[in-house]
């Protein structure tokens, strides 16, 4: 019977599928998918290791079974040694009745509670490995089974699904919702400043006529209250083109700005990130990220006469850097170079980084910059 899959687990695996295939944002799906993939083989312990863009270590790591004090004490998360990175270097499935006897094993961290048998089971979605299952000590202290193996590869088939509609979902609400602030910034633009000039216009032509000085200087008031309203709006369509949608996700910003500057550039550029980009940068430094990523692309597309352009983040050794490089025409003398170019430098230096501007071999440019993540 170990090979055999009955009914009732046939069952549980038709609800562990459909809990995660009922989230849409990636956060809950992954989430949804370790907790079902524990339940689903009587795991005490389970985690979802999710790779960085190499293939090569972890971004992300989620857990079941560890409380929020355990975790706390086992200090930072795996990055994907010891039985971990077997699965990372080669992508199949792997049961061991105790993982500690596997020659590849690397031991645990202080403080971190023992496990015994092991079953690890990759996730893939559209043919390449998003990440992979990690269930450790089976409830009952029997190794995990032949029909454990084969529930938890069922299910990581459906968790790359639900992976890969999470990710549409969140792509689709960015460009939704980036569509309806340009909508906005719009309105603001050619009805509502276009209307308050001309009011203000109409104010100035009265207060010139007025014979009397107290509503004359009441209507040059009026006319100033307006053009500080009109600076208002100005800094507030400002703020809906340069800052990214609440909630969204780093990356899918950074790949929502490339997928906008491709109406401009004739040609897609390409993006890639390295290291846990999500994780580390938020708030005033994404801001900064995407702010220096829109200028230099558009710079790219009103000087650089390009066909190809890449886009790359990095993180490393506690600093964030980007650097965009194009096969275009070089960049003539960067100290000559607009608003742009310095609003890059200025940025940079403000934070404690760096940037720089130079030609590549092939004739194009590359672009740095670089600061140090807040800690």
């Amino acid at each position: 019977m170990e090979g055999f899959v009955g009914t009732r687990q046939l069952r549980r695996l038709l609800d562990a599928v459909l809990s995660i295939g009922a989230g849409l944002d990636l956060a809950t799906v992954l989430q949804r998918i370790v907790e079902a993939a524990t339940d689903l083989v009587d795991a005490r312990y389970g985690a979802l290791g999710v790779l960085d863009e190499t293939n090569s270590h972890l971004s992300d790591f989620l857990t079941v079974g560890l409380d929020a004090h355990e975790r706390e004490q086992i200090g930072d998360l795996p990055e994907g040694h010891g039985i971990l990175g077997v699965l990372i270097s080669d992508p199949r499935p792997l049961r061991l009745p105790d993982l500690h006897r596997h020659p590849d094993s690397a031991g645990f961290p202080p403080n971190h509670p023992p496990m015994g048998s092991f079953l690890g089971v990759p996730i893939t979605v559209h043919g390449r490995v998003f990440g992979n299952l990690y269930l450790c000590d089976k409830i009952g202290g029997e190794p995990f089974s032949d029909s454990d193996e084969e529930l938890s590869v069922a299910l990581a088939t459906a968790a790359g699904v639900a992976i890969d509609n999470a990710r549409l979902h969140a792509k689709l609400s960015s460009v939704v919702l980036l569509e309806e602030r340009d909508r906005i910034a719009r309105d603001l633009h050619d009805t509502v400043i276009q209307r308050l000039f001309a009011v203000g216009l109409n104010l100035q032509s009265v207060a010139q006529m007025t014979l009397d000085q107290a509503t004359s200087e009441r209507l040059e008031s009026a006319v100033d209250d307006l053009d500080t309203t009109v600076r208002e709006i100005r800094s507030a369509i400002f703020e809906l083109h340069s800052t990214r949608a609440p909630e969204t996700s780093f990356r899918v910003a950074a790949t929502g700005l490339v997928a906008e500057a491709a109406r401009t550039l004739g040609f897609e550029p390409s993006i890639s990130f390295e290291g846990p980009l999500d994780r580390a940068v938020e708030g005033a430094l994404a801001d900064h990220l995407l702010s220096v990523e829109r200028e230099a692309l558009a710079n790219v597309a009103r000087h650089a006469n390009a066909s190809a352009a890449e886009v790359r983040f990095a993180l490393a050794d506690g600093w964030v850097a980007l650097s965009i490089t194009d096969n275009g025409s070089g960049p003539g003398d960067p100290d000559s170079g607009g608003h742009g170019l310095r609003n890059m430098r200025s940025r940079a230096e403000r934070l404690g980084g760096r940037f720089d501007i130079a030609g590549t071999e092939g004739g194009g440019t590359s672009v740095a910059w670089s600061v140090p993540v807040p800690t």
